[in-house]
């Protein structure tokens, strides 16, 4: 729910620092620190704190998850694999939110979503670990019909569409991409689901995201680090929500 619209009728934005852990990482220094980060994007307006432990640990690590998790005023939404060693450690940590999503060691970022019809069983496992732990689950999968439908099968109660084909493309391919997110949405929706996107979106392509009236939040991250070079963290948060609420509130 938005601080700044607190009836729970605007959209929120989930604020990644997992790039904010890239740069500490790069030099090995203790510094920027991702924890501070977090503090910060909740006093900018961020709904909520996202970030991937990744099995290889590239940026955000188990000791930052640990000392966030106590200190945060909104929620954690965790981002992690379905292994056993991510899901156990979700349990222990008991963030608000765990996001599932797909991983490949030698991917960049996050290159698709979550294959919930190939991988039903391992899937349908790790929710119902999960939410024995009473954390909310969350599936990050492509806009596809079939995908959602086995996340609501699966019993997952929200779904995050990934929006890095949309976002990747110009033109009339970008416009086909928009229109499968709203269908993807649609879908969703239908079926009962909280619907959640993300991946990819930046200060001058979120609009025709947020101004889906359905999606409930927006986690965006690597945007956010990259223009707070120029306009600083906080402001670079804030730039963020305020396109996102008046795109919201332009789109009624």
């Amino acid at each position: 729910m938005s601080f700044l619209h607190p009836s729970g009728t605007m959209i929120d934005l989930g604020v990644n620092i997992d790039h904010v852990a890239t740069l500490r990482n790069a030099r090995g220094t203790k510094y920027p620190d991702p924890i501070r980060a977090a503090l910060l994007a909740e006093q900018a307006g961020a709904d909520c704190i996202t970030l991937h432990l990744r099995e290889d640990r590239r940026h955000i690590r188990d000791a930052d998850v640990m000392a966030l998790a106590p200190q945060l005023i909104t929620r954690m939404n965790l981002e992690a694999a379905v292994t056993p060693e991510m899901i156990d450690f979700a349990c222990r940590i008991k963030p608000a939110d765990v996001c599932l999503v797909p991983e490949k060691r030698t991917e960049i970022t996050t290159e698709g979503g979550l294959d919930v019809v190939r991988f039903h069983k391992e899937v349908a496992a790790a929710v119902k670990q999960l939410q024995g732990e009473n954390i909310r689950v969350s599936l990050f999968i492509d806009a596809d019909e079939a995908q959602i439908q086995a996340a609501a099968d699966v019993g997952a109660p929200v779904i995050e569409l990934h929006t890095g084909a949309y976002a990747d493309a110009e033109g009339e391919e970008q416009l086909k991409e928009l229109e499968r997110v709203r269908a993807g949405v649609r879908w969703g929706v239908q079926r009962g689901l909280k619907v959640n996107a993300g991946h990819g979106l930046h200060y001058t392509n979120v609009q025709a995201i947020a101004a889906i009236p359905q999606i409930e939040e927006l986690n965006i991250g690597h945007a956010i680090v990259a223009h707070s070079v120029f306009v600083g963290w906080e402001n670079a948060v804030r730039e963020m929500k305020a396109i996102m609420v008046s795109t919201r509130l332009g789109a009624r």
